[in-house]
């Protein structure tokens, strides 16, 4: 199970109603910031997950709207010490101006009490989790150095508890056992291998995040069958030559792409102040039914053969009351 709450989904220049570019992704105990746009910090906290295990934070590239709120968060972060070690992935370009942002202004006369790497990117996996990796990719935008991130859960055989009952497997530790792969002997003597008590592999859940991008085309085997598709619908389709000239695309471009790869859900952001939702939602829907506008503090979990979730206002502060951890005003 992966969620993602998006913390900004403006392009260019924030609105009233959307912040710059900026979302969580939550992976067990894993949190992944993917983008920074101005006012980020404070997006975090009106979402209500707070900045507890903040660790990674992922760059899609190194436009000013995607990185400028990474100066506001690591100057919190360091007054605060509630964060020990911050790793920051990007490419090459993106970095050289994270440095320069961080270390040239924000940081540079502060004594950190926080361990900051900045992490080049490759095509690849480069972070493991218990049961999941992210992988990076390179997307076509303005400049070098531009990634897309996929989120892939592992596969999983089903335990089928009719079988271990018909071969008189107790529940208990034993089956905990098999379920991790490993073999038991029973009382009478039987070895019972996870092979009689499991089913068919089960492919996990994978969600793709793509930031500003141009071009479909080199991007298709990556996002080929993901549960949850996010990218972005920067222009209409009437504005489509503009869309190229930018390095952006149409959402009627964006629900192509989903309908051709057999993404499951679609998700657009990095909404333009010169249009209506509705008429972004219209075109894509055309295209491809299945397709959601993301709005600032929108939270969704995605669950493996399951439609996607979003949670109410309701629910996140339930969730997530006890994980609050907004400073005091004089603190």
């Amino acid at each position: 199970m992966f969620e993602i709450v998006f913390l900004g989904t403006s392009a260019s220049a924030p609105s009233i109603h959307r912040g710059l570019s900026a979302q969580v992704v939550l992976a067990g105990e894993h949190r992944f910031l993917i983008d920074c746009g101005e006012g980020t910090q404070r997006q975090i906290l009106r979402s209500g997950i707070g900045f507890k295990r903040l660790h990674n934070i992922l760059l899609t590239h190194g436009h000013l709207d995607h990185i400028l709120g990474l100066g506001g968060l690591i100057s919190t972060f360091s007054r605060w010490e509630n964060i020990d070690h911050l790793g920051i992935w990007g490419g090459k370009a993106t970095l050289e101006r994270v440095k320069a942002l961080l270390f040239g202004v924000v940081l540079g006369y502060e004594r950190l009490p926080i361990e900051i790497d900045l992490i080049e990117l490759s095509a690849g996996p480069f972070f493991e989790g218990k049961d999941f990796t992210v992988s990076a990719f390179p997307v076509t935008h303005r400049g070098s150095g531009c990634f897309g991130f996929v989120f892939q859960e592992q596969s999983r055989r089903p335990f089928l508890p009719e079988q271990a009952e018909a071969l008189g497997v107790p529940a208990g530790p034993e089956r905990a056992l098999l379920v991790r792969g490993q073999s038991v002997t029973l009382s009478d003597g039987r070895v019972i291998t996870p092979d009689q008590v499991l089913g068919e592999p089960v492919e996990g859940v994978k969600l793709v995040y793509i930031g500003d991008v141009g071009r479909t085309d080199n991007i298709r085997a990556q996002v080929a069958d993901a549960d949850v598709l996010v990218i972005e619908a920067t222009f209409l389709e009437s504005e489509r030559e503009i869309a190229a000239h930018f390095g952006h695309l149409t959402a009627r471009q964006a629900a192509m792409l989903a309908r051709e790869t057999g993404v499951k859900t679609l998700i657009l952001t990095h909404v333009s102040r010169r249009y209506r939702e509705s008429d972004i939602i219209n075109e894509a829907q055309q295209v491809f039914p299945n397709t959601h506008v993301a709005r600032d503090l929108h939270h969704y979990v995605i669950r493996r053969d399951k439609p996607i979730e979003r949670l109410t206002p309701e629910a996140i502060r339930v969730r997530f009351q006890e994980t609050s951890d907004e400073p005091d005003a004089d603190a």
